[in-house]
Formats: structure tokens, C-alpha cells, sequence
């Protein structure tokens, strides 16, 4: 994928609902924290939150709620739930790491930019066996100061990398993260395993699924 006048050097990969099916289990898993405070909460309480890190995602239903929590506390509690399911249930979408693999053969520098906290994507990215150093860059919600939709985590990748951000492709699946590539200056393309289609419309490419896009789409 041309960005301009920039060919595309490294391929920026979102974490959660892109490389692994975790959404639902960080939604289950919060909505299981929420219980033990006594709060009962739906799925589609989470929705504007997704991609925008946990802080935000935990936070966002709290104040919908009026439910005053200590926010680390939550947290901790809910990456508890979270860690004892991700050997059980965790996967890796179909194609995803075929996709991850094809590009480093094309010697393309391949990045993870999430903004969940560095113990999800670490879990994660070694339960389906693409752990932390073999990628490029890894960047987490620990490493900016503002997550998704801005665009630090993005750039912060980019400059890891040693990219101009002209030449970075990224993968989304969520409309935050796809503003946060289009105000770093990114092309982004989506793959609508979370949300629709017409909800990733400002994506540059949309595909049904990550085992749809092939290196040379980049």
C-alpha cells in the first residue's frame, strides 16, 4: 500500500480483536469484576470504550453507572479473570499469524501498538506464539500518556522502528483505533471481527477478516 510518496516499510498490528479473539474475554471478565461490587452490567455497556485502553474501558462503564470504584483495584481484579481464561479459551484469529509471519518474510518491520497494559499483551502475544521479541516494536498503554483514538501509540511504534509514519500500514479493528492511524498520518486497513463494516467506514480498506488480507495488501 502506497502512502503517498512513502512505500509501506512496517506493518503496525492492534492486539485485541485483530491478532487474538480476546474482546469477549476482557468484556466477560470486567462485567465479572462489576459483579462482585454488586453491579450488574450488559456487553454492549463496554462498546464505546473498546480499543481505548482499560483504564478508559473499566472507567467509561463506572461513571455510565454513577459507581464510584478505585480504578487500579478494578483493574487488577479484572486482569485476574482475564489471565485465568486466556490458556483455556484464548486463540489467535485465523490467519493472523500467517499474516504476521508473511510480512516479516517480505522484510516488512512488524509492530504490535495496543492499548491495553503490557501483562494483557504480553499473556496474549505468547499464548498464540508470536511473543514480545520478535516483533519490531511492542508498545502498550504503559508507554504514552494518551491512548486511542489519539495517536501516541501509533507514533511511538513508528519511532521505536525508526519509520517515517508515512510508511506504517495499520491493522484495526475498531474505530478508535482507526482514528488514532489516521491523526498519526497512517493508512490504516480494518478487519470487522468486532464491529461492522459501516462502523470501520473511515478505514482505507475494510476486509471481513484478518485471513482475508494478504501481504501484498499492505
Amino acid at each position: 500500500m502506497q502512502n503517498g510518496s512513502e512505500k509501506t516499510q512496517a506493518v503496525i498490528f492492534d492486539m485485541d480483536g485483530v491478532l487474538t479473539d480476546s474482546e469477549p474475554l476482557i468484556c466477560e471478565s470486567a462485567m465479572a469484576m462489576f459483579g462482585e461490587l454488586g453491579l450488574t452490567v450488559q456487553a454492549a455497556d463496554f462498546e464505546p470504550f473498546v480499543g481505548t485502553g482499560e483504564n478508559r474501558y473499566l472507567g467509561g462503564v463506572a461513571e455510565k453507572y454513577g459507581l464510584e470504584i478505585d480504578l487500579m483495584a478494578a483493574k487488577r481484579r479484572t486482569y485476574e479473570i482475564y489471565l485465568s481464561l486466556v490458556p483455556l479459551r484464548l486463540n489467535a484469529f485465523p490467519g493472523a499469524v500467517d499474516l504476521v509471519t508473511a510480512c516479516r518474510r517480505a522484510n516488512l518491520k512488524t509492530a504490535v501498538g495496543s492499548s491495553a497494559d503490557l501483562i494483557k499483551v504480553h499473556a496474549n502475544l505468547v499464548h498464540i506464539g508470536l511473543p514480545p521479541d520478535g516483533w519490531s516494536a511492542v508498545v502498550t498503554a504503559e508507554d504514552v500518556t494518551r491512548r486511542k483514538p489519539h495517536p501516541d501509540l501509533f507514533l511511538k511504534a513508528a519511532e521505536r522502528m525508526r519509520v517515517n509514519p508515512a510508511a506504517c500500514v495499520v491493522i484495526e479493528d475498531a474505530p478508535n483505533g482507526i482514528r488514532a492511524a489516521r491523526a498519526a498520518g497512517m493508512h490504516c486497513v480494518a478487519v470487522a471481527q468486532t464491529f461492522d463494516a459501516v462502523s470501520l467506514a473511515e478505514a482505507d480498506r475494510i476486509f471481513a477478516r484478518i485471513s482475508d488480507v494478504r501481504c501484498e495488501d499492505l
